[in-house]
């Protein structure tokens, strides 16, 4: 049982952290960052809202204001192959092909991905933790699962530019 309401929710967080850093120091760093502002701003947290979303939300502004404070400099993003083991049986090309895959996303399509395809958010849930309308949530992850499909097998889609 959970000492703390929080607890039961780490490992989406880390498993969601993980795939916006691809780096498990700097991944472990943002979660400890997300629980401590949980922590500090609960008395915010709505007793009938989802405790899970909002512990998302938390994470993804603090890693929006993280990426804004650092925007001055240029961060490498790295990964482990030995982080990314599959589980029993599983294929280990095939693994590190989707890893490969998913870094080359757009953040935001990464994002999207992950919440629905990982966490298993609905639409509207991730809505809510990218801070976004649902219909951006439906067209990023459309436009994330097209290009996810190019990349793994083997093709280049044009990398989309963004227009401001």
């Amino acid at each position: 049982m959970p000492n703390h309401p929080f607890e039961e929710h780490i490992p989406g967080l880390r498993r969601y952290a993980r795939a916006l850093l691809r780096d498990r120091t700097r991944a472990d760093d943002l979660v400890q960052d997300t629980l401590e502002r949980a922590l500090n701003k609960f008395s915010l947290f709505r007793r009938d809202s989802d405790l899970r979303a909002w512990l998302f939300t938390v994470m993804h502004n603090v890693h929006v204001n993280q990426i804004r404070s650092a925007s001055n400099r240029m961060v490498t993003i790295e990964y482990n192959d030995s982080e990314m083991t599959p589980a029993r049986g599983g294929d280990v090309t095939a693994l590190h092909d989707l890893a490969n895959a998913l870094e080359r996303l757009l953040p935001e399509h990464r994002e999207v991905l992950v919440l629905i395809g990982v966490e298993q958010f609905s639409y509207e849930e991730a809505a809510r933790v990218l801070d976004v309308p649902i219909g951006t949530v439906m067209s990023r992850l459309s436009r994330a699962r097209e290009r996810l499909s190019i990349l793994l097998e083997g093709g280049t889609a044009p990398q989309l530019r963004r227009v401001k």
